[in-house]
């Protein structure tokens, strides 16, 4: 069974950030406690801002950066949403030594940035996204990969 199937979104073309966020929002209301995202794209492709809308529609208020230096973010009390970066950090024995393990075990939505560093520890449940931008300043295409 395919992750669109899955999760029953199918992804989005959006020519804003606000869009970007829009997006973010209505996937959000596709998770289950406990799924884990891994997004892929470039540099500015909208990664951060689609966890800025996934965190508005997880009904967090908290204020979502992009997590490069500090690896996670939790976000939440009880953490609902787990944001993890890994486009600086790229040893799988660096991540396994921070227990990534049990951020994938809890009852919160992880959202990996940067995924494809960290493939091999991802569990295979991971629906993944891909960001790439379009053919305007604000364009980006957001889609399900299987």
């Amino acid at each position: 069974m395919s992750p669109t199937i899955i999760i029953g979104w199918r992804g989005a073309r959006t020519y804003s950030p606000e869009e970007t966020r829009l997006a973010g929002v209505e996937f959000a209301g596709h998770l289950k406690p406990g799924n884990i995202v891994g997004l892929h794209g470039e540099l500015g492709s909208g990664k951060t801002t689609f966890v800025q809308g996934m965190a508005k529609g997880l009904g967090l208020d908290d204020q979502v950066t992009s997590p490069t230096f500090a690896l996670v973010h939790e976000h939440g009390q009880p953490p609902g949403l787990y944001h993890i970066d890994c486009y600086r950090e790229t040893s799988l024995e660096r991540w396994r030594q921070l227990g990534l393990a049990e951020y994938f075990s809890s009852e919160a939505i992880s959202v990996v940035e940067w995924a494809e560093n960290i493939a091999p520890l991802l569990p295979e449940k991971t629906i993944h996204l891909t960001f790439s931008h379009g053919l305007g300043r604000n364009e980006r295409t957001i889609e399900v990969r299987p």
